[in-house]
């Protein structure tokens, strides 16, 4: 590999391509492929198939996806209520790829109505006049969401800098770094920035069942950093906690609730158990775009389940369980407020008793 994994974007829009690039993220580490995307079909499957994943990274990547397919749009029809009505489409389609991050339809949403509000400033002008000016817009606002994103990445690190000492152990759970975003991360912001200005501290990275997002990806760019990271399975959280090698928990997050609650990568409401059981502070790094005020809690958010291969065979060179067996894979569980230290945004700090 040329370049270090943090040196390439996690999503980029391809002006000259008209496409969305992005790292396949379901090939890493051993592979750093980046694709280009043009069809509906194509971006759709990179969302489901985790090709690209995290919040923050899925809600920049459907910004420039709903943009390019809108230029395809206007290339197959000039008429106005048509070109709207197969954005729409799109963007719906684009929207049942993922249930569980809401910053999918925040960022469709987003540009649904950017595309409404610049065809209503048009209207008294021809078709193809209205139509230029919503593309012109959605591209504006699909980069304007990606700047977004990176500067919120950096904010949250340096809010959350401040619960970090030089010599901390830091255990983390899934990937909530850069390949979860466009910069930084979210969860891995402050260790960024820790590392940056000389702090030595050291990693702890969950696995992340069944997916290896801790291993396969977590590991792997903050190794890269020059960063002290250790990977362990998941069921080991407990015995390192226990040996007094863990001073803080960062995770990132898909959804929060209306109350605290959050949704974060499977795995993770067992972390912040233990972490309360052992004293740890429990941290959720969350950009505002993941804050969900019309889901009351935790109970209202809609659970991804993932297919059983995933548990069953997905990794390994051969079927690690019998035939025929049941399996349950949800991608998400729910971690109720009460569990959690404070959630650390890029607005400022929140803890459970401001929440209630």
């Amino acid at each position: 590999m040329s370049k270090k994994i943090l040196e390439y974007n996690t999503v980029s829009l391809i002006e000259e391509d008209l496409s969305v690039e992005i790292i396949d993220q379901t090939l890493l580490p051993g592979t750093v492929s980046l694709v280009r995307l043009k069809t509906a079909q194509e971006m759709w499957d990179a969302i489901y198939l985790l090709k690209v994943r995290g919040a923050p990274a899925i809600g920049v990547f459907a910004a420039y996806a709903i943009y390019v397919l809108a230029v395809d749009i206007s290339k197959k029809t000039s008429d106005v209520e048509s070109f709207y009505n197969e954005f729409l489409k799109e963007k719906e389609y684009l929207n049942s790829s993922r249930p569980t991050a809401v910053n999918l339809s925040w960022a469709l949403s987003r540009m649904d109505n950017v595309c409404q509000n610049s065809l209503m400033e048009a209207v008294g002008q021809d078709n193809e006049v209205m139509i230029g000016r919503a593309l012109s817009a959605l591209h504006d606002e699909a980069c304007t969401i990606q700047k977004e994103d990176i500067d919120m990445c950096r904010r949250i690190g340096e809010n959350g800098l401040q619960f970090i000492k030089d010599g901390y152990g830091i255990l983390t759970h899934c990937n909530a770094g850069q390949l979860a975003t466009s910069k930084y991360g979210t969860a891995t912001a402050p260790m960024y920035l820790a590392h940056e200005r000389g702090m030595n501290i050291k990693v702890y990275a969950d696995e992340t069942r069944p997916l290896l997002q801790g291993a396969r990806l977590t590991a792997f760019e903050l190794s890269s950093a020059g960063i002290d990271v250790t990977l362990l399975c998941d069921n080991m959280s407990g015995a390192l906690m226990r040996s007094g090698k863990v001073n803080a928990v960062f995770v990132g997050c898909d959804r929060v609730a209306a109350n605290g609650d959050v949704a974060n990568k499977i795995g993770t409401s067992v972390v912040a158990v233990l972490a309360k059981y052992y004293g740890i502070p429990f941290y959720v790094c969350a950009p505002s775009s993941t804050i969900d005020m019309n889901t009351k809690t935790g109970k209202d958010i809609k659970i991804e389940e993932r297919p059983a291969k995933e548990v069953t065979e997905l990794w390994y060179k051969s079927r690690m369980a019998p035939e025929g067996i049941g399996v349950f894979n949800p991608a998400f569980d729910v971690t109720d407020h009460s569990l959690i230290t404070a959630i650390i945004t890029e607005n400022g700090i929140f803890t459970p008793e401001i929440i209630d």
